[in-house]
């Protein structure tokens, strides 16, 4: 494996592990500070607003030459978000900051799977990017059993103080490891020598219009990662509120986190690879999609929701984590040279269109009935779906057409 791949995937890691440690504190967090419920979703919303705003603006900036810069201004905007969001004290300047962390945040989501499709060759592309999720995957899983941990363990929360009282500590220590994480960027990551854009300064729409001249099937495609986000979104936010609400601890969620991470990336390593290697990888997206939406409705009714959460739902968590590299290969495929960070900018912003809309949608189905929550995120992967067979059938027609 090539030396800057094996950095990425590590910084990668532990960024999925910072940015996750006050996920499994949140409800307990905000149910502290006695805000209403619906607030949850309206904070993951607002942070996912600024990933939409954020994500092609930074992808334009680094297509050229600036990606290095732009990765580190935005983590030190998430830390400055993640700081205030804890200490502010007052709901609405809550929302203004989680916008501020999702605008810095979108900088390096996105940059990271543009730097990883440039130092790969396009026949490992795939399985590099399924492994990139991977360490993200898991990062993600180690910063929620480790945020729930701290928040849960009496013997952590006497060395640091993060009882319940005392949760915002959480996001203190997230904040300061994120300023870490910006200087191993800066000190590892290498620029990749590309033809860079003319423009004179970054401009949110150049990205969109960018993406729109490849062709109309791609377009068709990012619209599925609209709703595709939106279900994965719900499931994962509102899970761990429906084991909150079941009476589990944090510390019960952040083991679950912890399995799924290890599938994830278990699923990314030896399944991705295996599933690239045939070569229709619209059919292979379909077919997730199908037994997804399967797995969500059984898990949701089952007798025993902890058997089945544990079981079947692993299902799910093994498509979504072929769905992704899946769907971030074919959109490289069609990204013209020198504007993969504008394509994946803008790649970003669609699937975090979902994200904005899901949570504001889900809080208030989660407050009348929970289960429509899920039910509803099956609804939206079956239209993902539908959209995503259009655009087989598109392609397919393409390529009859070019011979």
């Amino acid at each position: 494996m090539k030396k800057a791949i094996m950095i990425v995937l590590i910084i990668y890691l532990i960024q999925g592990l910072v940015h996750n440690l006050g996920h499994p504190v949140t409800p307990a967090f905000v149910k502290a500070l006695n805000i209403p419920d619906y607030m949850f979703g309206v904070f993951y919303a607002t942070m996912s607003s600024g990933i939409v705003l954020g994500a092609p603006v930074w992808g334009i900036v680094a297509d050229r030459g600036n990606k290095k810069l732009a990765m580190f201004i935005g983590l030190m905007l998430y830390s400055v978000g993640q700081f205030f969001f804890a200490y502010s004290g007052n709901m609405y300047w809550m929302v203004f900051f989680r916008f501020v962390s999702g605008f810095g945040a979108s900088a390096s989501l996105t940059l990271f799977v543009s730097h990883m499709v440039e130092i790969s060759e396009p026949k490992f592309r795939a399985k590099h990017l399924a492994w990139l999720a991977a360490a993200l995957a898991l990062g993600r899983s180690f910063g929620y059993f480790i945020g729930g941990f701290i928040s849960s363990n009496p013997s952590a929360i006497e060395l640091l103080g993060t009882g319940e009282t005392s949760l915002e500590r959480v996001f203190l220590f997230q904040a300061i490891f994120n300023l870490l994480l910006a200087g191993l960027i800066v000190y590892f990551i290498r620029p990749i020598k590309n033809k860079v854009l003319k423009a004179d300064r970054p401009n949110f729409f150049e990205s969109f219009k960018n993406i729109k001249s490849i062709n109309k099937t791609v377009l068709i495609f990012l619209i599925s990662l609209i709703f595709m986000s939106i279900a994965f979104t719900n499931l994962s936010k509102y899970l761990d509120v429906y084991f909150n609400d079941q009476g589990y601890s944090t510390g019960q969620i952040g083991n679950y986190n912890l399995v799924i991470g290890i599938v994830g990336i278990i699923t990314s390593i030896f399944l991705v690879p295996l599933v690239t290697k045939i070569r229709k990888n619209l059919l292979m997206l379909e077919i997730v999609q199908i037994t997804s939406i399967l797995a969500v409705i059984y898990v949701f009714r089952a007798n025993n929701f902890i058997i089945a959460v544990y079981s079947v739902f692993m299902v799910f968590v093994i498509g979504k984590a072929i769905f992704q590299p899946l769907e971030q290969n074919f959109i490289a495929d069609n990204a013209k040279p020198g504007l993969y960070s504008t394509t994946m900018g803008v790649r970003q912003s669609f699937f975090s269109i979902g994200m904005v809309i899901g949570p504001l949608i889900g809080g208030f189905l989660f407050d009348i009935n929970p289960r429509y929550v899920f039910d509803f995120s099956a609804v939206m992967i079956f239209i993902g779906f539908i959209l995503v067979f259009i655009v087989n059938l598109r392609v397919k027609k393409e390529q009859k057409e070019s011979l």
